[in-house]
């Protein structure tokens, strides 16, 4: 069973012409769901289906399955499902997502050329808005194919100009109607860029992900008093902004001092709000909003707790009042032990260098590990770069983490 490595280049390269920017360096794209880049992606990826003959179905959300049904199997048994997403961030990078999709394509097509029989359907599938670039909520399409969120709820997300996720979906001509359940399929599998240098350091050309690690968002408030900044002596400030400044430096050592036991566990203060905002007023409010990750859901927690007691002290010595809002908390989750087995069974015979990692990005697989066996694969990420028109993965890897995924995939179909 060989997979055609000039094809599964070519089908990638096509795509990025759908939503191509101009970039100094690299080759960049931007798709967001429900735009006319995004219509023209789908259609061409419906075609490949077609293609293959895959019978194409598309949900309210706009997901997209195309399954194949061979001789050999049951048409009634549970399938084997995988694929990734089209979307992209601005700006992105041609190999987040299209690797996956069609990675997926090109894995069903070696089976068909093969003398393989399975015994299960095969689903090819892409999500919509894992990249949340438009409506503001990532891995959207995953979290309503795995009954997390209501995909009334979901389409009725706006974007920034008001248009909802409804309504683009149906100017562009995937609004289904049709059904697609996670829970439904007998197991999950995607090839996504590692996003990271740990695969390249080690050499390696296959990355076999263990777990997926778990995200907190918090908003914190710090509030002083606004006041002159020429007339207000410093003994006689109570500044929301030196206040903020001080619990960063605590929420940051408190991450590093962490990290030093859980390798995984991050913690990052990347966006802020400063109120007045004006040069010559002391600041009266400053809003952080965190992002906390880590393989271990108590690590989370404890990294949770040690903002709080930052900010508890600095009520006491700045005189500011704090708030902290947990407004997000999803938890790790860990790859299945069928899946896992079946990719390292998939490689052992090949002369592929693997290595076994935790994912310290999100994806659509941790929705979907929720309600049936999942697993992910890495591809090498060129000095880790991605969400860039420099990302870039070597064609060569590109092929071999296929290969990969196109052999787990036979392991999981013929049983």
């Amino acid at each position: 069973m060989k997979i055609d490595a000039t094809r599964l280049r070519r089908d990638i390269q096509e795509n990025a012409q759908f939503g191509s920017v101009d970039a100094e360096e690299g080759r960049g794209r931007t798709v967001l769901t429900g735009s006319e880049a995004d219509r023209r992606a789908r259609e061409r990826f419906v075609a490949k289906l077609e293609e293959i003959g895959l019978e194409v179905r598309v949900d309210a959300v706009g997901n997209i399955a195309g399954r194949w049904t061979p001789p050999s199997c049951d048409p009634d048994v549970a399938p084997v499902a995988i694929g990734s997403h089209l979307d992209s961030v601005p700006n992105g990078g041609i190999f987040d997502g299209p690797l996956g999709t069609y990675a997926a394509v090109e894995t069903v097509r070696a089976i068909q050329n093969s003398e393989e029989t399975p015994a299960r359907p095969i689903e090819v599938v892409s999500f919509t808005g894992e990249e949340g670039g438009r409506f503001g909520i990532g891995t959207l399409g995953s979290a309503v194919a795995a009954g997390q969120r209501q995909a009334a709820e979901a389409l009725a997300l706006e974007d920034a100009d008001g248009v909802t996720l409804e309504e683009s979906l149906e100017q562009i001509g995937f609004a289904g109607s049709e059904e697609i359940d996670a829970s439904e399929w007998d197991a999950w599998l995607e090839l996504h860029i590692e996003q990271g240098t740990r695969l390249t350091a080690a050499e390696a050309s296959v990355g076999i992900v263990e777990s997926i690690v778990g995200i907190t968002n918090c908003e914190v408030t710090i509030r002083g008093e606004a006041d002159h900044a020429g007339s207000t002596p410093m003994y006689d400030r109570t500044d929301a902004i030196t206040a903020a400044s001080a619990f960063v430096l605590d929420f940051e050592g408190a991450a590093e001092e962490i990290a030093t036991t859980n390798e995984a566990a991050v913690g990052t203060a990347g966006e802020g709000t400063i109120k007045p905002n004006a040069r010559n007023i002391i600041p009266e409010e400053v809003q952080l909003q965190l992002d906390i990750r880590d393989v271990t859901h108590d690590t989370m927690d404890q990294l949770v707790d040690r903002c709080r007691s930052s900010l508890a002290r600095l009520e006491r010595v700045r005189g500011v009042e704090t708030s902290l809002d947990r407004y997000r908390d999803s938890e790790p989750s860990q790859m299945s032990g069928k899946c896992i087995a079946a990719a390292e069974e998939a490689v052992a015979d090949r002369d592929i260098d693997v290595i076994q990692l935790h994912s310290a990005a999100m994806h659509d697989t941790a929705n979907v590990a929720a309600v049936t066996d999942a697993g992910l694969l890495f591809a090498p990420s060129v000095d880790g770069v991605s969400h860039s028109p420099q990302e870039w993965t070597d064609w060569t890897d590109c092929a071999v983490a296929t290969e990969a995924l196109a052999e787990t995939t036979r392991l999981l179909a013929t049983t």
